[in-house]
């Protein structure tokens, strides 16, 4: 896999863009959302600025797919003031609350992918509540604490469809490189019996339903 796989032009937005996704770990997206796009719609969990988004709408275009993004664009707990990762020109003034949705339209505009992205603003759990389309590539990247780690796998994993990805982001066995939140949820994503992992790259890691439900 390298990069000429991505158009120039994209490359260079999704770089731009802020967010925290590697450019190593992008390419992995954008590679595993090429395989499975053209099985049926991917859902990515946590959009931020919409870096991730852009190599997954990349893919999307590419095979006839469509990515829908799910986030409240209020920040996750780890980019909230105070915190390490805190940005304060996400800042929205009139609220005193992190808004992210302008910067993230802003990176799908400029990327030419707003046909290929669809944005749902909104919390995962209560939009998973309502969801009920298969999804062939389900990628979770929210909230990294326990409840909202598990609340992303809980209400959205059952709707994977059979052969489809079910993937993590930010996994570290060690808890030296970081948070253990995802790395337990994705151990319980194994150990169900319902995934088979069938790729793991920096932190990423991709698993295929093997079982038609549950987990």
């Amino acid at each position: 896999m390298t990069d000429a796989s991505l158009p120039a032009d994209l490359r260079y937005v999704a770089e731009r863009a802020k967010g925290f996704m590697p450019r190593e770990e992008g390419m992995i997206l954008f590679d595993v959302a090429r395989a499975y796009g053209p099985r049926g719609p991917i859902c990515e969990i946590g959009s931020y600025c919409g870096k991730s988004a852009i190599y997954l709408g990349a893919a999307a275009r590419m095979t006839g797919s469509v990515v829908f993004t799910v986030d409240h664009h209020r920040g996750s707990e780890e980019i909230q003031p105070g915190w390490a990762h805190h940005d304060p020109t996400l800042m929205d003034p009139r609220f005193g609350k992190m808004d992210s949705l302008p910067f993230f339209r802003t990176a799908i505009a400029s990327a030419g992918l707003e046909e290929h992205v669809i944005a749902i603003v909104g919390r995962s759990a209560t939009v998973a509540r309502h969801w009920n389309t298969p999804l062939a590539m389900l990628f979770i990247d929210g909230g990294h604490a326990e409840d909202p780690v598990t609340q992303d796998y809980e209400g959205w994993s059952p709707h994977v469809m059979p052969g489809g990805a079910l993937v993590f982001h930010d996994i570290y066995p060690d808890p030296k490189q970081g948070g253990q939140a995802p790395y337990r949820v994705y151990q319980r994503a194994l150990a169900s019996g319902a995934f088979r992992e069938v790729r793991a790259e920096g932190s990423i890691r991709v698993m295929e339903r093997v079982e038609p439900s549950g987990g």
